[in-house]
């Protein structure tokens, strides 16, 4: 982890594996709140995880979830016995943990984004922030006061108040005030907020 003055970088290098119960592949956890909490004491989490065969996901009872495709062909998910078709990359799909979510992979194995907060307490919002050209002009980000945001970038590389991220690269920002942002990707911007 690199400290700036106004962030913190969580450079992905540093992220332990962490396997799935059930085998099907492995998380890498990005961040949470508050920090080291587990599975059933977060306010909010988020992660990368390779999913290598089908299978159902754990469920998280009192979690809502987003779900976006990063890499692969993408992956059919049936929550509560409706289908819905993953397989449009940095597309976010939201559902509850509170269902029974079962995945049947498209093709290859895929990498998907995951955003999860616990429901009455925090409330975040997915946006993805895309370089349109090489010379894109940077996108000043705004974190409002009570507010969290944490950047990951997920395809290419970015810069944030100079600071270089590398793909899977991120940066909590958790200071409100503007932020210089320069993607030549794809940097997926979640905004975390107390619900009510």
């Amino acid at each position: 982890m690199t400290t700036s003055e106004r962030f913190q970088v969580l450079r992905a290098g540093e992220r332990p594996a962490t396997a799935w119960l059930n085998g099907g592949g492995v998380t890498r956890e990005v961040a949470g709140f508050p920090a080291g909490a587990g599975l059933d004491a977060f306010d909010w989490r988020v992660s990368l995880a390779d999913v290598a065969t089908a299978g159902p996901f754990s469920p998280f009872p009192g979690i809502d979830r987003v779900i976006t495709l990063v890499e692969g062909a993408g992956m059919t998910l049936t929550v509560d016995g409706d289908e819905q078709l993953v397989d449009v990359p940095f597309r976010p799909f939201a559902f509850s943990g509170d269902a029974t979510t079962d995945c049947r992979l498209s093709a290859s194995p895929v990498v998907d984004f995951n955003v999860m907060t616990r429901r009455g307490r925090v409330e975040a919002t997915v946006d993805l922030v895309v370089a349109t050209t090489a010379t894109a002009p940077a996108t000043t980000l705004d974190v409002p006061d009570g507010s969290t945001v944490l950047l990951v970038c997920l395809l290419g590389t970015a810069r944030l108040d100079g600071v270089g991220l590398a793909r899977y690269d991120a940066a909590l920002l958790d200071g409100p005030g503007g932020y210089e942002l320069c993607p030549d990707g794809t940097t997926a911007v979640v905004t975390f907020r107390s619900a009510g």
